[in-house]
């Protein structure tokens, strides 16, 4: 049996896997720190844990921006992020050198959601959404069984949303577009508007009731352009469980019986799904 390697390179932490599925996956997660100590030590335990036979091949589902386009001098590159000392980092070229095997590469939202799919909450369900709240705001959107790319890949957390500037002044905590979905739902935005972070929050607090309004209005877009079956939510921000039943009543009332709403779930794989979605990209990358 190929044995996989997977990296799920997030901003805060990098998880890595290795192993077939969720049944036999052995992890660790290492603090994101510089370029070159991270991913030297993703390498190292993806090595430590290969075994006899070693890997077949390894898959990274990345934060982003990323070049996913196989033509390009930057394929496999973070690009133009806002973590200080990750632009322009080679990432799947490094892994793949130290490693000398083939690597698939995505983003994390789009490898996450390969994972729901497989083994999670998206099983059966050709076309879905899965969209990740937490230190940013990613989406990935599967189509007929496949992720959605294009010029380059969905930004789906910089979308621009209403907003009303009487009941949030907050001007918005993204460096590149600042009241754009991430910086005003994501963690460090809530974090920023109320001086302490989310999870911290009651749950009756108004930044709860707030962050669902903007989370039902960023996926009744996306539910009108893209005619999702399912909507996956995760993310660190995501894992209080008291905001679902708020973000399905406003997504309801949003679309105001317009067409069918999709069902809005958790992730069926949890904090898992990103580095399990990366062994899927790495089986794939064996394949060709």
């Amino acid at each position: 049996m190929k044995i996989f390697g997977g990296i799920e390179s997030g901003g805060t932490k990098f998880v890595c896997g290795v192993g077939t599925g969720p049944d036999d996956l052995k992890l660790t997660r290492i603090a994101t720190t510089s370029p070159a100590a991270t991913i030297n030590a993703a390498v190292e335990f993806l090595r430590s844990e290969a075994g006899a036979g070693g890997l077949a091949a390894v898959g990274i589902g990345s934060f982003g921006p990323v070049d996913l386009e196989a033509s390009s001098p930057h394929y496999g590159y973070i690009t133009s992020t806002p973590k200080a000392g990750w632009p322009n980092t080679d990432l799947a070229g490094a892994v793949g050198s130290a490693l000398g095997i083939p690597v698939g590469f995505d983003t994390d939202v789009n490898a996450a959601a390969l994972a729901e799919a497989r083994w999670g909450a998206a099983q059966g369900v050709s076309s879905f959404l899965y969209l990740t709240i937490g230190t940013g705001i990613g989406g990935g959107a599967i189509v007929d069984g496949r992720p959605v790319h294009g010029m380059a890949h969905p930004e789906m957390g910089h979308i621009r949303l209403p907003h009303d500037w009487a009941a949030d002044p907050f001007s918005g905590c993204c460096p590149f577009h600042d009241d754009c979905l991430e910086g005003l739902a994501s963690g460090p935005a809530m974090q920023a508007r109320w001086g302490v972070p989310a999870e911290s929050l009651p749950v009756d607090h108004p930044g709860w009731a707030m962050e669902a309004r903007y989370l039902a209005l960023a996926v009744a877009n996306f539910v009108f352009t893209l005619s999702p079956g399912r909507v996956i939510l995760g993310g660190g921000v995501m894992q209080q469980a008291w905001l679902f039943p708020m973000i399905r009543r406003e997504l309801a009332s949003l679309v105001n019986r317009y067409i069918k709403v999709p069902q809005v779930v958790p992730p069926g794989l949890g904090d898992r799904a990103g580095v399990l979605g990366a062994l899927i990209l790495a089986e794939e990358a064996a394949r060709e």
